[in-house]
């Protein structure tokens, strides 16, 4: 990759791409999230430290998600005894991405009253991490679970990979607001890199994947979030000894699962009595969907029994 521009076109968020270090036993994917995941946690009137949370739930499931080589979903997941009780993140190899976090909103303000923002760990306490792969069309789900350990998510995500994987993985995650004179927005960001092992053609791999390891560490959150840095410029300053090639990124956006006919089908499956439970004053039934927070109003004439 030759050095880009300053003249360059303004950056592009909402994607997801892979690259390669050059002629090193190293690759890696990149995320930016711009206006996806401001509508995501936007969603929700959530406290900051647990908005963080759910951005970097979701930059980690589009990290990972891009790399499967099938149609279905990544899902992300980490759940505890802590003032978080779980956060979800979802992507869709389609380029779709939801997200969900379950909160005691007083005890993250307990948790949140220090200097230090807290992460992962204080927020969900003792708990599991798990990556779950639901491939379209088949019966059975791959799922992987390690202990909750590290401040972030990150630190999860390079755990399992390990335990799970057997790969060694670095990854870095940021969320943060861009404030202007029209108010604010969330921004994501994320850069994983993993190993390539050793075989008779490549040799051992071990000292080169230690100099990337080196130059990665240099990477700033500041550098993922910033929305002038195009992902080109970013990669250029980290690998730019060695030289790296970006593929063709995949769009990202918002999106949720939810439907009217989901939505019925779901009610259809309760007993009439707890339906008729449900009925507000105005003679319909209300369901809001906890992702995205549209509310459905149904009759409860039209919902039939599953």
């Amino acid at each position: 990759m030759t050095n880009p521009s300053l003249t360059d076109a303004a950056p592009t968020d909402d994607l997801v791409a892979g690259f390669q270090i050059e002629d090193q036993p190293a690759r890696g994917r990149i995320v930016r999230l711009g206006a996806a995941i401001d509508e995501i946690l936007s969603a929700h009137d959530y406290p900051d430290p647990v908005a963080e949370l759910l951005g970097e739930a979701c930059a980690l499931a589009a990290l990972v998600g891009a790399s499967l080589k099938f149609e279905g979903r990544l899902i992300v997941q980490a759940q505890g005894d802590g003032p978080v009780k779980y956060v979800v993140a979802d992507y869709d190899t389609k380029g779709g991405l939801r997200g969900y976090c379950r909160f005691d909103a007083e005890r993250v303000s307990a948790a949140s009253d220090g200097f230090v923002r807290p992460g992962a760990k204080s927020l969900l306490g003792e708990g599991v991490f798990i990556m779950t792969i639901d491939t379209e069309g088949a019966a059975d789900r791959y799922q992987g679970v390690v202990a909750i350990e590290g401040e972030t998510l990150a630190l999860c995500a390079e755990q399992y990979f390990a335990q799970s994987e057997q790969t060694p993985t670095r990854v870095r995650l940021a969320v943060g607001q861009l404030h202007d004179g029209s108010g604010h927005s969330w921004r994501a960001g994320g850069l994983i890199i993993q190993n390539i092992a050793g075989d008779l053609a490549r040799g051992d791999t071990d000292d080169a994947w230690d100099r990337a390891q080196a130059l990665f560490a240099t990477l700033a959150e500041d550098e993922l979030l910033d929305p002038l840095i195009t992902p080109e410029t970013l990669l250029f300053r980290l690998f730019h000894e060695d030289g790296v090639r970006l593929f063709p990124a995949k769009p990202l956006t918002a999106f949720c699962r939810c439907s009217q006919d989901r939505v019925v089908g779901m009610l259809g499956s309760f007993p009439e009595s707890d339906r008729a439970d449900m009925i507000e004053d105005d003679g319909l039934i209300h369901v809001t969907c906890e992702y995205c927070s549209k509310t459905y109003l149904l009759e409860p004439a039209a919902i039939e029994p599953a």
